[in-house]
């Protein structure tokens, strides 16, 4: 779960939300210069559900004894990460393999950042990325997509992610770094600008603007304990957010 703090409120924003606004980017990414998603509507998909292992832990976060609000994505022990992480590609393995591929090399980049940044996990997690792999050999011999392919759909996904928490988490300015393009990478930056829209510069979109949404829950600034939280989340009603995206 994503929890944004607002003045005297908190805004918090359920993973697979997070994950259906980056679906939005995936559907509508691709000009002259930033070139194409393909296969687009499989690639979107895949973006869209890329979170899908969170879709029973978000139901039921935790309680963050720290900021006394949902437990975010940051706070999971190694064990709740590979609890989600570990299976979420079979869940899209009857709807679309290639989707199924996006989920995988998502959560193997997840393990190897986070390995990365806590070497005193990197033998637990190097598990779940050899078996992502191998996961991600065996697709991409089925469906026929080249290692060049895969790369260029895994940083794509990774741009596309890494946006949406940005929205979503009011990250502003927020650099997306080597972002594929039609020849090589680029950074790109979001911006917000005076008029309540934000912008991407250089703008990866067809379209001269782009409307995207996702849903959250306001809650109040802290709760004592983990059963006040609970029953705040059950009377809790879905609030639309919308994002306006305008070319510089």
């Amino acid at each position: 779960m994503l929890v944004r703090l607002e003045n005297d409120r908190a805004l918090a924003i359920g993973q697979l939300s997070h994950s259906w606004l980056s679906g939005q980017l995936a559907r509508a990414w691709g000009n002259e210069r930033f070139g194409s998603v393909d296969p687009r509507e499989e690639v979107a998909l895949g973006a869209e559900q890329h979170d899908i292992g969170w879709a029973l832990f978000d139901l039921v976060p935790g309680f963050s004894q720290e900021t006394g609000l949902p437990r975010t994505f940051l706070e999971l022990s190694v064990e709740e990460h590979l609890a989600i992480w570990r299976d979420a590609p079979k869940r899209l393995l009857t709807q679309s393999a290639c989707a199924a591929l996006v989920v995988c090399m998502h959560g193997r980049a997840l393990s190897e950042l986070r390995a990365q940044h806590a070497s005193e996990h990197a033998a637990q997690l190097q598990g779940h990325i050899d078996e992502e792999r191998a996961r991600q050999a065996a697709l991409c011999a089925e469906l026929g997509i080249s290692d060049a392919e895969a790369a260029r759909i895994q940083r794509q996904m990774w741009t596309w992610d890494g946006l949406s928490l940005a929205l979503c988490n009011a990250w502003r300015p927020f650099a997306a770094r080597d972002v594929p393009a039609a020849e090589g990478v680029l950074d790109l930056e979001l911006r917000d600008r005076d008029d309540g829209t934000c912008t991407l510069d250089p703008w990866p979109f067809q379209a001269g603007w782009l409307e995207v949404r996702c849903e959250g829950l306001r809650l109040a600034r802290r709760y004592d304990d983990e059963g006040e939280l609970r029953r705040a989340l059950e009377r809790a009603r879905p609030v639309t957010l919308a994002f306006t995206l305008v070319a510089p």
